[in-house]
């Protein structure tokens, strides 16, 4: 099924009957990964999956995205599909996304769950620095030599060596809104969270490390990890 959420086409699937649950998925991945979740869940709860603007079968946005257009895409979700009170379930940045919305009270939730959620800026390593200066003192001097073909490809290897494997497999549009979104921090919103609130985490995860599971668990007030 396909709803019209601002200038968007978004893709989801509704399954079972009884109070709401939306799967929100992480980045460059879509609702078919939290398919799985849905075999216990279809059992007693109305279920929706989504592809998040920008992933799957929905449409890339034409322009940046930034956490406040996630949570707003959310917002309109719900209110397009009438939708209260649901349990809202978020992987990685769809964990960011419920974060946003609950924590600037854009949406009301019964109980949230996050899954190895995204949203704590990360803290990187002195080598990761030393690559970011690396990679912009090359790019100032690439951009005083003509734009030729090997130039591009050159620049674009500098590139690739300080992205994420998330960040080369995006689409620009998606790597500039990925740009963003890594400079916000959610941790002021954390403490705005009133629902109950379950945390779920790899112990192994080096992308969101269980670091920020334990800084979510000490500011969201009814919080537990699992």
């Amino acid at each position: 099924m396909q709803i019209k959420i601002k200038e968007w086409n978004i893709n989801y699937e509704v399954e079972g009957e009884g109070e709401p649950v939306i799967l929100l998925h992480g980045w460059l991945t879509d609702l078919e990964s939290m398919r799985p979740l849905t075999t216990n869940l279809v059992k007693k709860f109305k279920v929706y999956l989504v592809d998040v603007v920008g992933f799957g079968k929905s449409d890339l946005p034409d322009e940046p995205l930034n956490s406040q257009d996630f949570a707003e895409f959310l917002q309109e979700f719900m209110e397009k599909l009438k939708i209260e009170n649901p349990v809202l379930i978020g992987h990685s940045n769809g964990g960011r996304i419920i974060i946003n919305a609950v924590g600037k009270k854009m949406v009301k939730a019964k109980k949230i769950v996050l899954i190895d959620s995204a949203g704590i800026k990360p803290h990187h390593s002195t080598s990761y620095y030393v690559k970011i200066a690396v990679f912009k003192t090359g790019k100032l001097f690439l951009n005083l030599l003509p734009n030729t073909k090997g130039i591009k490809e050159f620049k674009e290897r500098l590139r690739n060596n300080v992205g994420s494997s998330d960040y080369k497999a995006s689409p620009t549009v998606l790597k500039d809104t990925m740009k963003i979104i890594l400079k916000e921090d959610v941790k002021d919103l954390l403490p705005n969270i009133d629902v109950p609130t379950l945390l779920i985490w790899g112990s192994l995860d080096t992308a969101t490390p269980i670091s920020d599971a334990k800084i979510m668990e000490k500011l969201i007030p009814n919080c537990r990890i699992s």
